[in-house]
This record gives C-alpha cells, sequence and structure tokens, in this order.
C-alpha cells in the first residue's frame, strides 16, 4: 500500500489577490484588505507591493497609512474570499479528487496515488504553481506523510525559530523608511489613461514549495518553530518562554509532563503532525445536480411529440428527487434543435414538488413559445432550485387525519394555481397580505410573495375602530384648518356636503421612526357620511413639519 501524501497549499494574499483579480489591473500600487477587530480597522491581506513598504498583516489600518500615504484600501469581503477558495478548491481536483478547504485562506489535497499521474510529486507541485502563477495568486507548498506536517511545510519551512519579542522593531522601520526614500526618487511615469503603459497584473513568480521525503516527517519539522503544529497565541508564548522555540525540542519532551502542563491539545497537535494520530481529509460534498435527457432517433417539433418526450423524463427526474428527500422548486426545459440552436424555457412552482402530475401542466404551458425550427434532436430536464420536502405522516384518530389530508389537498389546489398563474404573469406578481402589529393604518399588513410564503395563521385580527375597505395616499382636503368637522368641504375637484360625523380616533406618528408620510403631526381621524351617502374616512392633521389642515385617507364601502 501507498505512503499517504498530503499536499498543503497556503495562499497568503488570498484577500488582496482576489480584488487584484477583480479590479484587472485597476490597482497598481501598494493594497490593504481591512476588516474590522474590537472596533479597530485591521488589515488582513497585501499585494506585494505593500509588504515591500514594511506593511505586516493585522497591522492597525491607521499606522499602516502612516508608513505608506499612498496605501489603497478595500474593505474586507468574506463572503466573496469564500466563493474565490471555493473555485480554486474547484480547481485543485485536476490533481487530486479529494480536496478540502484549510481555515479561509488554504487547500489540503491527498495526493495518494495520484502524483504518478504527473510524473512525480515535483512536477505536480511545478504544475500547480505553474497555474496560481498564472492566476495571478501567490501560493506556498508543502508536501508531507500527514496534514500537520504539509501544513507546518507550507507556512513555516525556511523560517527560523525566534522569541516573540525580538527587538527588531527598528529594523522593520527603516526597510519601510528605505523603500519610500526610494519611491520618491524614481522617475514618475504618465498615468496609463494619458499614454502611458497600460495596467497589467503583477506576475507572480512559481514556487516549488518543501517536499518531505516518505518517513522523514521528523526531520523536516524539527527545524521549524512550534507555530507550526497550530497552536494557540497563548501556548506558543509559554513555549517560547521557556526555551522550546523549535519542534525538535518539544519531540525530545516527556510526553506526560507536556500534556500536564499544556494540555492534551499540544501532544494531539504532535501526534497529528508525526502520523500517530489520524487526521483524515474530508473533501466538499459536490451539490445536488439533477437532470435528464432524452436523444431523439429522428427530429420532432409536434407539440404531442413534446409532451411525449417530457411524460418519459419527468418520472425518472421525479424518483431521483425523492431518492434525495428533496423537491424541485425551479426547472429549465432545453430544446437541443438540428441546427446546434438551442431553446429553454423556465418554470417555478409555488412549493417544491417531485409529483410528475402537478409539474407537467407548467411546462406544457410554457412549450408554445420553444421554436422547434428544423426539428428537435435532443430534450433536456434540469432542476435549477430543489428544497428539502419532509415527509408527512398523519397521527391521530381517523376523523383527525381526515382533516389534515382535506387540508393538505386544499393547500396543494392553491399552490397549483399559484404555480399555473405564475408560468403566466411570474411568480413575484403574485402576492398576499399577513396582518403586522401597529397603529398605523397602512402599516397594519405586509405584502409577501405567495409563491415564498405561507398562508397567515387564524383569522385576521379586528382594529379596535373600523377601518375604509379603501386606503389611499393621503389627499388634500380644501375646508377651513380648523379641528372641527367642516359643514363643506371640496375633494378631487368637487364639493361636498356634510350628513353626517363619527369621531375623532386620534392617532400619534411612530416617535422612533422618521417616517415623511407622518411629518404632518397627530391626526383626528372621522368617519364622514356626506349627503349623497359617501363614506369617506378623513383627518384632520395638527401640524408639526408641515403645515395643519384636512387630508381624505380612504373610503368605506
Amino acid at each position: 500500500m501507498p505512503h499517504r501524501r498530503i499536499l498543503s497549499l497556503w495562499f497568503p494574499r488570498l484577500g488582496a489577490e482576489r480584488i487584484l483579480r477583480a479590479e484587472r489591473g485597476g490597482i497598481g500600487g501598494p493594497l490593504a484588505v481591512a476588516e474590522e477587530v474590537s472596533n479597530t480597522q485591521v488589515i488582513s491581506a497585501l499585494n506585494a507591493a505593500a509588504l515591500a513598504e514594511g506593511l505586516q498583516p493585522g497591522q492597525p489600518l491607521r499606522d499602516a497609512h502612516a508608513m505608506c500615504a499612498g496605501l489603497t484600501v478595500r474593505p474586507r469581503n468574506p463572503a466573496a474570499e469564500a466563493a474565490f477558495l471555493a473555485a480554486l478548491r474547484r480547481w485543485a481536483g485536476k490533481f487530486s479528487p479529494w480536496v478540502a478547504e484549510a481555515e479561509r485562506d488554504g487547500l489540503t489535497i491527498d495526493l495518494t496515488g495520484c502524483a504518478h499521474l504527473f510524473g512525480s510529486e515535483a512536477a505536480l507541485m511545478e504544475a500547480a504553481g505553474r497555474d496560481c502563477a498564472e492566476m495571478g495568486l501567490s501560493v506556498q507548498m508543502g508536501l508531507a506523510d500527514t496534514l500537520g506536517a504539509a501544513w507546518a511545510l507550507a507556512r513555516y519551512a525556511g523560517e527560523e525559530a525566534a522569541p516573540d519579542r525580538s527587538g527588531d522593531a527598528i529594523d522593520q522601520e527603516a526597510r519601510a523608511t528605505r523603500a519610500r526614500a526610494q519611491k520618491r526618487q524614481s522617475v514618475k511615469r504618465r498615468h496609463w489613461t494619458r499614454g502611458g503603459a497600460a495596467p497589467q497584473l503583477q506576475a507572480v513568480v512559481p514556487q516549488l514549495g518543501r517536499i518531505a521525503e516518505p518517513g522523514q516527517a521528523y526531520g523536516a519539522l524539527a527545524p521549524l518553530p512550534v507555530a507550526a503544529l497550530r497552536l494557540d497565541g497563548a501556548t506558543v508564548a509559554q513555549l517560547n518562554r521557556l526555551g522550546l522555540r523549535r519542534i525538535g525540542d518539544l519531540l525530545g519532551q516527556p510526553r506526560a509532563s507536556l500534556a500536564r502542563r499544556f494540555g492534551r491539545g499540544l501532544v494531539l497537535r504532535l501526534d497529528q503532525a508525526m502520523g500517530s494520530a489520524p487526521e483524515p481529509v474530508s473533501p466538499a460534498r459536490s451539490p445536488d445536480h439533477f437532470a435528464v435527457r432524452l436523444t431523439l432517433p429522428e427530429p420532432i417539433g409536434l407539440m404531442e411529440d413534446l409532451l411525449a418526450g417530457i411524460d418519459r423524463m419527468l418520472p425518472r427526474l421525479c424518483a431521483r428527487l425523492e431518492a434525495r428527500g428533496k423537491g424541485a422548486r425551479v426547472l429549465r426545459l432545453e430544446a437541443h434543435r438540428c441546427d446546434q440552436a438551442m431553446e429553454a424555457v423556465t418554470v417555478g412552482l409555488a412549493r417544491a414538488s417531485r409529483a410528475p402530475d402537478r409539474i407537467r401542466p407548467l411546462l406544457e404551458m410554457k412549450l408554445e413559445q420553444i421554436d422547434a425550427g428544423y426539428g428537435i434532436d435532443m430534450l433536456r430536464l434540469e432542476v435549477l432550485q430543489a428544497e428539502a420536502i419532509h415527509a408527512r405522516t398523519p397521527a391521530g384518530h381517523a376523523e383527525a387525519g381526515a382533516a389534515a389530508r382535506a387540508r393538505q389537498e386544499d393547500g396543494a389546489a392553491l399552490e397549483d394555481l399559484i404555480g399555473r398563474l405564475g408560468a403566466r404573469l411570474g411568480l413575484e406578481a403574485i402576492t398576499r397580505y399577513h396582518p403586522a402589529e401597529s397603529h398605523i393604518p397602512e402599516k397594519t399588513f405586509t405584502v409577501q410573495a405567495a409563491a415564498w410564503s405561507e398562508p397567515a395563521a387564524g383569522a385576521w385580527p379586528r382594529p379596535p375602530r373600523p377601518r375604509p375597505l379603501l386606503i389611499w395616499q393621503p389627499e388634500l382636503v380644501h375646508a377651513p384648518e380648523r379641528p372641527e368637522v367642516p359643514e363643506r368641504f371640496r375633494w378631487r375637484g368637487r364639493d361636498w356636503q356634510l350628513a353626517e360625523a363619527e369621531g375623532p380616533e386620534r392617532i400619534a406618528p411612530e416617535w422612533w421612526l422618521e417616517d415623511p408620510a407622518w411629518r404632518s403631526g397627530v391626526r383626528d381621524y372621522w368617519v364622514v357620511v356626506t349627503d349623497c351617502g359617501t363614506r369617506l374616512w378623513l383627518f384632520f392633521a395638527h401640524g408639526g413639519a408641515l403645515s395643519p389642515g384636512w387630508f381624505c385617507h380612504g373610503s368605506f364601502a
């Protein structure tokens, strides 16, 4: 059985180089990626130009600006960095199917039995470094028998063990001062927008990395600092104070004493690095993908033939969904024509489903949009969005089970109706109202998409006073600016005569919110009945940021 071989890839400038790739050469000088830590802006990643200025990751941003006046700063985007690292994980799949992410800036690859496909381990690492250089990424690599040893070689190979406080801060400042002096003495070049050289991504020199031969982990790890064992900072500082700065210093110590003084975590990391304790590589699980296709011996173009093809593909697709415990929410039907063109239609369901009889009518409604051309020779049905479906088992008495089934059937009928309307109008155009807790009349409900929400549970809460059937934005009423209900008023270009009035109902604005519609201050609402029988909802605004006056807010049935 071949020795287990683990390759660790570390991208020390991942955050900064991701932004450089996204900017496509728009940033040519020092770049820093900052994040907030304990209410302080701290540098999380730097590019090569910023490192040459003497800046370091973990440095406060205010100190970095003092050292480098021309520093470009971008905020850290953890989601974008995670997506970029996931893309790199898929790229690393060319070397081995067992690829896992290591923290937020590294990858771990199990190369057992795969290196010979590239000639040798050195050739494989050279290919990986060359690919990273072409992508504009800096990478450090380590290859060993264990995950811990490979991780240590990738991050600490060639680094000498030194005390925590070396006292060489003056040297660091001197390097930064010399770099700034050289920058001032350099000849200024014209900007690329004014005839200068076009910006290009900074070339990265490929790095081979460090290889520990099979069974030679001890010799490779012994000269490395103890931080290479993936220990926390407090443990590393305590070990350094005791003079244990190299991994070789720990390997010669009694295990019982180390465990008693520093805990079992230190001994576990040592065992994992030397191969005494197992540490498997757990690759990320590939997302579920559901798709079926049907290749036709002769081109088709009739609607009946398309439906016959769907009837053959849909049961197979639903069976795969059921095996995974999922249902389709969005599907796409692709019709590949003889002239190498492709027609596609997309349908969405109000509720995830794997029942062919509920999906087929929606696809049938979309078939009119497919242009068969000279004929269709291949059909493909793909699930673009899938959701988990939990099995429901009715429990209790027979009557309770029957009632539950009836509710389920009614819900399915409503969801089918929403799906059919959504196929014509779009699922976003179908909405439903949910009650909301607010004393403001226009805020007593929320509008939600019917396909992505459940019906409101229970009866609609009754307001303390009757509310009009129709509510619109307050419209100005021409009447005397007095709190008393006017006998005559003018609204919408018509004169109205008061017959009866009921009120007032005082409603105050939400003082904790800044609502432009309520700048008129406290309102006194009246139910006004005119001489022609129209019932209106008027209010008198006492005035706040705006002038007082009468307004019409709605109409009763």
